[in-house]
């Protein structure tokens, strides 16, 4: 006897999303194979059989200026899948982060009888809380991936559950940085940067030509130095690849990378990372950072009106106080973040310390998530 069909809606944002998404799929999967997946996502939850309505392309800008420029193209799209879900009914709707995007959907499939689960908590802890009164009228199941979230939401009347971060399981507790040098050809006294500028095309829009001249000043001062590019699609390598022809640079020991960031980091001795969950990656693989980003200066202005908390990135943000150094916006120069790599190169016993620090974290974080959240998501599936 066939089994019934079960329809999930599910809505993935960036490649971040599209990595959690593609997981948690195959999870639901392994514990109920009659279910398919139906929305918006990327190529890796494509691969778990994902029927994809749009690209996940469409929805990964970030800032409130950039938002505004594709905002009727954005709100289109969101008012075409409402339209699409309201007439064939999913069993169960999944957002994955993208909140601006995602809440508005949720609340109104969640009005209609549709239980709408949330993976990954808004950083309401940071910055804009005022939105858990939203998420209380549009989430029906909280999937958090930090320790310090859950009581925010139990204390507000939200049911939610501590899943962990997926990077925790997938990531080596002590990656071999050896052989992953020995892999890609890395000599042996070579000094490594990992330079990673971003997934999305505004990112690397506004780091490129930094990061080529940060590299620039190193190699004044560390000539065996060598730099390590991943990039996340052709169209930000074009990006990347414009912007050293731009700067006169052909001739920096640059290399770029089709994607293999995880690799570039583990075999760097230092990472110099955009703030995002690359900071993460690069925490949990035991690596010393520092942390940038540019943004719109208004968009700047705005969030920084906005925030609670003296600092961006992740690594930080858990650990609770400032563990490793971040450079932002106008005070992202050449300058102070090829001098801010150079002090963490130099200081090996502060890098003994954050190996130290992030492996605890790494503990903390690896909960086996892709089980827990489908686990959570399972019992609001109808009986098989």
């Amino acid at each position: 006897m066939s089994l019934q069909k079960i329809i999930i809606g599910i809505v993935a944002g960036e490649a971040s999303g599209d990595l959690l998404a593609s997981h948690l799929m195959a999870a639901i999967k392994q514990a109920r194979p009659e279910v398919e997946f139906v929305g918006i996502g990327g190529p890796k939850m494509k691969s778990v059989g994902m029927e994809v309505l749009y690209p996940m392309e469409k929805l990964a800008v970030f800032g409130y200026v950039e938002v505004l420029r594709h905002y009727r193209e954005i709100v289109g799209i969101r008012a075409r899948l409402r339209a699409y879900f309201l007439a064939n009914k999913p069993d169960l709707f999944i957002a994955v982060d993208a909140p601006d995007f995602n809440l508005d959907l949720e609340l109104s499939l969640k009005r209609r009888g549709i239980p709408a689960i949330h993976y990954v908590s808004p950083s309401i802890w940071a910055w804009r809380g005022e939105r858990i009164h939203k998420i209380k009228r549009a989430v029906t199941h909280m999937l958090a991936l930090f320790p310090h979230e859950p009581k925010l939401y139990t204390d507000a009347g939200v049911p939610v559950t501590y899943v962990g971060h997926p990077l925790a399981d997938m990531l080596p507790m002590r990656p071999d940085r050896a052989l992953m040098r020995e892999t890609m050809r890395i000599p042996g006294k070579a000094q490594v940067f990992a330079f990673l500028p971003g997934s999305r095309q505004s990112e690397v829009g506004r780091l490129a030509a930094l990061y080529i001249e940060t590299a620039r000043l190193i190699l004044q001062q560390v000539p065996e130095a060598r730099f390590l590019v991943p990039l996340a699609s052709r169209e930000t390598r074009t990006i990347f690849e414009q912007a050293i022809y731009d700067c006169n640079a052909q001739d920096l020991p640059l290399s770029l990378l089709f994607g293999h960031a995880q690799d570039a980091m583990i075999a760097a001795d230092v990472v110099l990372v955009a703030s995002g969950t690359a900071t993460l990656e690069c925490a949990l693989l035991k690596r010393p950072m520092v942390i940038t980003y540019r943004l719109n200066p208004i968009t700047w202005w705005m969030m920084k009106r906005k925030s609670y908390l003296p600092y961006v990135g992740l690594p930080n943000i858990l650990c609770g106080r400032f563990v490793v150094p971040e450079i932002l916006q106008d005070d992202a120069t050449p300058e102070n973040l090829s001098q801010a790599l150079l002090n963490v190169l130099n200081d090996r016993q502060a890098i003994e310390r954050l190996e130290v620090l992030f492996t605890g974290l790494h503990q903390t974080l690896r909960q086996n998530t892709a089980e827990k959240a489908a686990a959570a998501i399972l019992q609001y599936l109808p009986s098989a």
